[in-house]
């Protein structure tokens, strides 16, 4: 089966991960037509598969490495589910070897560095898996959307304070640990020996755009999500997203 068709029950992301989802996808059928016979993706802390199970229904060869049991669990109904295999392995970012057999092509790294103690170590870790020419998928937190969110509710001090913040919260009672800039996650990429290919923001407007305001009209959902997809290669538009998505490469040694 070509790898951008999906296997008969296969599931999609969400529209809130559809920038996310297309470059994922991109990247693997790059991979596949420069000649991998079976594409392997690492989903570091990917909990219940969200990622990991759409990315098994297009035949790719999936495992999640999550530190809780209950996830784990819930993957495996999940995969089950939908017909696929997905190996999970509890464990977490400080010894990423231990949980893989071989190199791979490919390792997500979604909602991950916000939560570590050392993101230099993890990114570190994901790069020692990389196979030459291979990828990783950053997804972190924007900063400057954090600022911004804060003034639109009103909470002035708490977006002066995330913007002079170390760390980018917004306060003592911020459940977000750490957020970034673009510059940020470039300087822990490359301090791992990767190469930043790309910079996508996600959700520009989706979390701006009042609730009910895309359903309000005929295709307002479709329309809204077009949107995105062209803010999300915007330079200027994409400090405005609430997270940032980083492709890095291991290039050829």
């Amino acid at each position: 089966m070509a790898q951008g068709m999906p296997m008969p029950g296969a599931v999609t992301p969400s529209p809130r991960t559809a920038v996310v989802w297309e470059a994922l996808t991109g990247l693997l059928d790059e991979r596949a037509a420069a000649g991998a016979a079976a594409i392997s993706v690492l989903d570091l802390g990917g909990g219940t598969g969200g990622f990991a199970v759409p990315l098994a229904s297009l035949g790719h060869e999936v495992t999640v490495v999550d530190e809780s049991a209950d996830a784990l669990a819930t993957l495996a109904r999940r995969a089950a589910e939908h017909g696929v295999t997905v190996r999970g392995v509890q464990g977490d970012a400080s010894d990423l070897g231990a949980s893989v057999s071989a190199a791979v092509d490919l390792v997500l790294c979604h909602n991950v560095l916000e939560y570590v103690d050392d993101p230099a170590a993890t990114l570190a870790e994901v790069a020692a898996v990389l196979r030459p020419g291979a990828a990783v998928s950053v997804l972190a937190p924007n900063r400057l959307a954090a600022v911004v969110h804060r003034a639109l509710a009103g909470r002035f001090a708490e977006a002066k304070h995330a913007l002079g913040d170390r760390l980018g919260t917004w306060g003592a009672g911020d459940p977000m640990p750490r957020r970034f800039t673009l510059a940020d996650l470039t300087v822990l990429l490359t301090g791992a020996g990767l190469e930043v290919t790309a910079v996508h923001g996600v959700r520009v407007f989706a979390d701006l755009v009042p609730g009910g305001v895309a359903d309000g009209e005929p295709g307002g959902q479709a329309a809204l999500l077009a949107l995105e997809k062209v803010a999300a290669e915007h330079p200027e538009l994409r400090a405005l997203a609430t997270s940032l998505h980083v492709v890095a490469m291991r290039r050829d040694d």
